[in-house]
């Protein structure tokens, strides 16, 4: 079976977007990694499929590189978002369906401001802070993070025996460069790996470092493939509302493949 698939990517968070609104695609996990696979497939973080929903513009179902359904991915919405608009599925404003419920988007030639989950609580440990924004995260504050291990170290951390009784996290590792502005690094669950970015990582530090470090709304974060913004309204007691991760996305190349 022959599938058009297209290349996007957002700060370097890439993914295999395709248009699965006629539901034909054949989900299946080892295929799914294969497409992700960087030698022997497409290669990308992720993959996606775009589908249709009676409630909403579209649905956002995303798996992991490993070819495993994956929780919220925030640069993948906001990529799928400008795929949508490419398509002409939606204009300048959307509604979508995701795995952790509904959310909204705004597009501009330049960037995607993709409304995130709301986000209740922060869990502490001696080393690091645990957050959830649509995925699990945990955060840590690094000094000299360019040339920090972010592979063992958040190795590490990712197959910790608690951390696995729980389904796993991702790690990231931040450093404040800015009074308002941080350098994200992000050992990502289901990749396995350092990515170039994650957006739901970026809007667990940039939550953490407001509450921990007193950054203010909107944070500038620095990530190895460019730049992000997270703005939020603090409610209190580690909830947040009106969350909001804001970039460029975009896309790559196009292609047909055999599934």
């Amino acid at each position: 079976m022959q599938v058009h698939f297209f290349k996007y990517q957002g700060t370097g968070n890439d993914f295999v977007m395709i248009d699965d609104r006629a539901g034909t695609f054949p989900i299946d996990k080892e295929r799914i990694a294969r497409l992700c696979d960087r030698r022997f497939g497409i290669g990308g973080d992720g993959l996606i499929l775009l589908q249709n929903d009676p409630d909403y513009d579209f649905r956002m179902k995303y798996f992991n590189a490993d070819g495993g359904e994956g929780s919220m991915c925030g640069n993948g919405g906001r990529a799928t978002v400008r795929f949508a608009h490419d398509l002409g599925v939606i204009g300048d404003e959307t509604r979508f369906i995701a795995v952790d419920g509904e959310h909204e988007a705004s597009v501009t030639p330049e960037r995607i401001s993709l409304k995130m989950s709301n986000v209740n609580g922060l869990e502490e440990f001696p080393e690091y802070q645990f957050m959830n924004t649509g995925s699990p995260h945990v955060v840590a504050f690094k000094p000299n993070l360019a040339d920090f291990n972010v592979y063992d170290e958040g190795y590490a951390i990712r197959y910790a025996n608690d951390w696995v009784a729980r389904g796993g996290t991702n790690v990231n590792f931040a450093e404040q460069i800015g009074d308002d502005a941080l350098f994200v690094r992000t050992y990502e669950r289901g990749v396995e790996d350092e990515t170039y970015s994650c957006g739901t990582g970026v809007t667990a530090s940039a939550l953490v470092s407001h509450l921990k470090l007193g950054l203010q709304s909107p944070v500038k974060v620095k990530v190895l493939g460019g730049n992000l913004e997270v703005s939020f309204s603090d409610k209190g007691n580690g909830t947040f509302e009106d969350i909001y991760l804001t970039g460029p996305a975009e896309r790559v190349f196009e292609g047909s493949v055999e599934v």
